[in-house]
């Protein structure tokens, strides 16, 4: 897990220092080569897995929640590399929180419909689950720098701490970007 994290960090180290060599903008939009965002997802669906998003859920008096945020760069138009990272409490007693993280890819389809894919997984509580995330959803741009985008997403457990498969999610989100 470290050796992700050391390369999602590399890769936006390199993006950032691409970027702040050339900071021309080819097509002026919002997914644009040299833009960085920031995303915050609420995660309908998704408390249980690796999870960097906005969630809370109670069940039979255990309260679940997670917090967490993305952030991205575009290499090209309307391809970003992302990474983000959250933690998570199951609410239930004897279980500690978990360190969550995310790396992957977001590709705009015809700047407006925006396609991930990602590998994500967990730490805490002697598990390192890790899943393989698809995504897809809508981009409404509220404004030129800012959208709202609710997707679809899939989670594939890829490890046994993850059930090889037997735990996968589905799940709901609603994304809020901006573009810097």
């Amino acid at each position: 897990m470290k050796k992700i994290i050391l390369a999602a960090v590399a890769v936006f180290g390199f993006a950032f220092t691409a970027n702040a060599q050339d900071d021309d903008k080819s097509s002026g939009s919002a997914t644009s080569n040299g833009t960085w965002f920031v995303e915050a997802n609420t995660g309908f669906g998704e408390s249980s897995t690796s999870n960097t998003a906005f969630a809370l859920r109670s069940i039979d008096g255990n309260t679940a929640w997670a917090v967490g945020a993305e952030a991205g760069y575009f290499v090209m138009d309307d391809l970003a590399v992302k990474a983000g990272l959250g933690y998570s409490d199951s609410g239930v007693s004897g279980l500690d929180g978990t360190f969550n993280w995310k790396v992957g890819g977001k590709y705009y389809i015809a700047s407006q419909f925006p396609v991930g894919l990602d590998l994500n997984g967990a730490s805490g509580n002697s598990v390192s689950p890790l899943w393989v995330g698809i995504q897809a959803g809508y981009a409404w741009f509220v404004a030129d720098n800012v959208s709202i985008e609710p997707g679809l997403r899939y989670g594939l457990g890829i490890n046994e701490d993850a059930g090889d498969g037997d735990f996968n999610v589905f799940g709901i989100n609603i994304g809020f970007n901006i573009f810097l």
